[in-house]
């Protein structure tokens, strides 16, 4: 699913003054052998035309970029003189293009990295249909469905999900365009969607807090005492990793076989084929486990505190430099691999577009010290955690423990975000923070507001807090 966007104007004739909800639908086409190929061609085109779009515009860099108009016209141009360009329907060329030069656009801000080039192997092809009216979608029963592709006819694909505008129990929109994506285990087709829907305003969810500690032990920790763990089997069977690691191994020894700058062989790009198809495998699954686990917490939650985490940052290569190199490299790159196989982002983002579509709200508050603070006195120590997964407050006076370490950092986190939810203490404050674990009241010193966190927003969001 895609992102969200607030309510907006369309155009004269179209459901004025509509709130418009941005959704994005990835379905699985089904192309024939024939189609398969053509769709083989355009997507390769549209990264060949990729290719020599970058290695134009970094030619004429020095003296003056073309514009659009400059680009345009000799794309129109090549596509009248090159064979394998006229391919790639006009349209998609154009989105090349604008795909281009905004990503130069995000590179000047700061967002994005610098554009290359894209390479042959081990690249995801795809392609931009931006015209839906050319798609002229079609269901023909409860389970498949039929598109028009341009250059390549109609491809049935799987309807495993409701598009606007295809039945009475469709939701209310339209398609806006679509985009072809060649994945591990075939092509897909990712609608983009304007669904007529309002969404809610923060503080309608009738549900209460909860804080969610992300780990790498325990997937993910919650303060709700009914249900503390979301934990998952491994991505990968014992065989699946076993011949993962296999074939990586396989990978390297052709990679060194090779000589410099020599082609990849076809053998190597056969054991990247096998690589790529279980990694693939793996993505499905954690997305699958996240999507339901994330729907769960946002149908069930109003607040859902979660920690301000950096992951490119602690996932950073401790290898350092030849002047001065890293320590515990191969420690520090197996975490990072298990941290990204877990996938934190992805995780974050699910919940912030699913919160906003129930009324909910996700709050991030600054991970500094949740781990190591006791969630019923408020005292910080390095030494409340006994060990890695054991926390046992040192506070004469408390003498809370032992607990899980990660529920203890959870209870942290739903605390900090109520009060970041609900700054400043109006009718909500000590009636909600006074049961974190075992009935205490929040220490005086805890009712402050901290000094480096944003502004929160100043109405209490969830019936907990009311």
């Amino acid at each position: 699913m895609g992102d969200v966007e607030q309510p907006q104007q369309l155009r004269t004739g179209e459901r004025a003054e509509r709130p418009v909800v941005r959704r994005t639908v990835k379905l699985r086409l089904y192309p024939t052998a024939e189609q398969e190929l053509r769709l083989a061609e355009q997507g390769h085109a549209a990264r060949a035309l990729w290719n020599l779009l970058h290695e134009w515009y970094t030619f004429h860099a020095p003296h003056r970029w073309p514009s659009f108009k400059e680009a345009d016209a000799a794309i129109r141009q090549a596509r009248r003189e090159v064979e394998w360009l006229a391919a790639l329907p006009a349209q998609a060329c154009q989105q090349v293009l604008k795909q281009y030069i905004h990503a130069w656009q995000a590179y000047w801000k700061g967002t994005r990295g610098r554009p290359g080039f894209h390479a042959r192997v081990r690249r995801r092809l795809s392609v931009d249909m931006p015209q839906a009216q050319a798609l002229k979608v079609a269901r023909l029963n409860h389970r498949w469905g039929e598109t028009n592709l341009t250059l390549v006819g109609r491809v049935r694909f799987r309807y495993s999900h409701e598009l606007p505008g295809l039945g009475k129990q469709a939701p209310a929109g339209k398609i806006t365009g679509a985009r072809l994506v060649r994945e591990v285990n075939g092509w897909h087709i990712v609608f983009r969607c304007a669904l007529w829907r309002e969404l809610p305003a923060p503080g309608d969810h009738t549900g209460s807090a909860v804080g969610l500690d992300r780990g790498v032990a325990v997937s993910i920790a919650t303060s709700d005492p009914d249900e503390p763990y979301h934990t998952h089997k491994p991505w990968l069977s014992p065989k699946e990793t076993e011949r993962l690691r296999r074939l990586e191994r396989k990978a390297a020894r052709q990679r060194r076989a090779a000589r410099p700058g020599q082609a990849v062989s076809r053998r190597l790009q056969r054991t990247y084929a096998q690589i790529a198809a279980l990694r693939g495998r793996e993505k499905r699954r954690r997305a699958d486990w996240q999507h339901k686990v994330t729907t769960k917490l946002a149908a069930r939650c109003a607040l859902i505190g979660i920690e301000q985490l950096n992951v490119r940052a602690m996932t950073a290569s401790a290898r350092g430099t030849e002047e001065r190199p890293g320590k515990g490299v191969a420690q520090k790159s197996g975490l990072n691999r298990v941290i990204l196989s877990e996938g934190w982002s992805q995780l974050a983002t699910l919940l912030e577009y699913k919160s906003a579509e129930r009324g909910g709200m996700v709050v991030r508050v600054p991970a500094r010290y949740t781990s190591q603070r006791c969630s019923a006195c408020g005292e910080a120590d390095p030494r409340n955690r006994e060990s890695q997964a054991v926390f046992v407050c040192t506070n004469p006076e408390c003498g809370y423990g032992p607990v899980n370490a990660d529920v203890n950092s959870a209870y942290n986190i739903k605390t900090d975000a109520i009060l970041a939810a609900t700054w400043p203490r109006g009718p909500a404050s000590l009636a909600a923070l006074g049961s974190r674990v075992d009935g205490r009241s929040v220490p005086a010193w805890r009712k402050r507001r901290p000094r480096r966190w944003p502004r929160p927003n100043r109405q209490p969001i969830c019936p907990e807090v009311a």
